[in-house]
């Protein structure tokens, strides 16, 4: 029996190989996995068919977008009445001529505009009050109405109070207004353009009314207070004067000093008169006989005048307080400077009024229209495209909304 040698390269021989893998064992082949169900193939999707719910959805198209479309033009192009819109603006200007102070200075300010003055303005126009008087002088209720029977939803009613005036009021004029500038413009709608003036005209006739009935309150309430002023200064005086005059009246004096000198002076007189009597007196009883009556006469003299002296000295004090002069003059004093102070008084609150009343009237409000009312030349409303277009979109939004919703719940059964 022969054997394979191995070659010089030391491989093994073909026969020896196989020897080898007969000894060697061999691994068990993996079982087979079952094979996974196929999934179905759905069947190919049949030809669409028209269901109820297509009909009552385009149906229901038709009733909430088309009809409120087509009835919207209709009313729109037909019936609706053309309107003529009239532009107007204007603004409240104060007027402030300067002092000399304030030329001297320079700091006057020739020109200055209120907004507080627009900011009344503007709620003014659109109050009941301006409605009204706009009504009485125009007659906004056949102006706005007579076109109520073809065209009902832009004309006012005929029998329509005063509220709904004033509620129409604010479709038919509309404001704008700038806080900062003060500017206001204004635009008032009509069936004619002379009507669309005649408003927007009328209502800067009540505007500058009211402005002016504002400038003659500040007016007056600058000038009340001054006013009151001099009143209360003027009666003070007249008091003190009163006082016065009563009091020189009641102790018939006009002036105390002047009189006070005059009292002095006949002391003085008396005094001379005292001390002649005396000398006199002196040298008869030197030279005469006692018992000589001229003596007697001489002493009688010396005692008058004294006596006359006391008695003129007793009305600087200690005497009746009707002639005590120093009674006397104090009450004098002080009523005079009662009516010093009072005039005084006087003559600042006249200052004041002077005053007041010059700055009344330098101050001037007036309303001044940098654009005057326009006449239109052709209807700008009702912008029947605009609304056409408004029409359309939310109907067509009410209705696609509606249509999600209605497919919403039915998903969910």
């Amino acid at each position: 029996m022969k054997h394979d040698q191995p070659d010089s390269s030391g491989a093994a021989t073909p026969a020896a190989s196989q020897d080898a893998s007969k000894d060697t064992p061999r691994p068990k082949a993996a079982a087979p996995k079952p094979a996974r169900p196929s999934s179905p193939i759905a069947p190919p999707a049949g030809r669409a068919r028209l269901k109820r719910r297509h009909l009552a959805l385009a149906l229901s198209f038709v009733l909430a977008v088309v009809l409120p479309s087509l009835t919207a033009a209709w009313y729109l192009w037909t019936q609706a009445q053309d309107q003529y819109a009239s532009h107007m603006g204007f603004t409240v200007r104060r007027e402030e001529a300067p002092s000399a102070v304030d030329l001297i200075g320079g700091l006057a300010s020739l020109s200055s505009s209120s907004s507080s003055d627009s900011d009344v303005l503007y709620e003014f126009i659109q109050s009941q009050e301006l409605v009204k008087q706009v009504d009485e002088a125009l007659d906004l209720r056949a102006l706005y109405s007579r076109h109520h029977d073809d065209d009902p939803m832009f004309s006012l009613a005929p029998d329509a109070s005063i509220e709904d005036l004033v509620n129409y009021w604010q479709r038919v004029v509309q404001i704008s207004y700038a806080p900062g500038t003060g500017l206001i413009e204004l635009k008032s709608l009509a069936f004619t353009p002379e009507e669309a003036q005649a408003v927007a005209t009328e209502i800067f006739r009540q505007s500058t009314r009211m402005i002016n009935a504002l400038s003659a309150i500040a007016r007056e309430d600058t000038m009340r207070y001054a006013r009151e002023e001099l009143a209360l200064a003027q009666q003070q005086l007249t008091e003190a004067r009163q006082a016065l005059t009563a009091y020189r009246t009641q102790n018939q004096i006009v002036d105390p000093s002047a009189d006070i000198q005059i009292q002095m002076g006949l002391l003085t007189t008396l005094q001379q008169q005292l001390g002649n009597e005396l000398i006199d007196y002196d040298l008869l009883r030197d030279n005469a006989q006692p018992g000589d009556p001229r003596i007697a006469q001489a002493e009688q003299r010396i005692a008058a005048i004294r006596s006359r002296i006391e008695q003129e000295r007793s009305k600087f004090g200690g005497g009746d307080p009707a002639t005590d002069y120093p009674t006397i003059v104090a009450e004098f004093e002080r009523l005079t400077v009662e009516r010093q102070f009072a005039e005084q008084k006087y003559t600042g609150a006249l200052s004041n009024f002077d005053t007041a009343q010059a700055e009344a009237q330098r101050q001037s409000r007036y309303l001044a229209a940098f654009v005057q009312p326009t006449l239109a030349e052709r209807a700008e409303y009702p912008r029947r495209a605009l609304i056409m277009g408004l029409v359309v979109l939310l109907s067509t939004v009410a209705w696609s909304i509606l249509a999600l919703i209605y497919y919403s719940l039915r998903d969910r059964k």
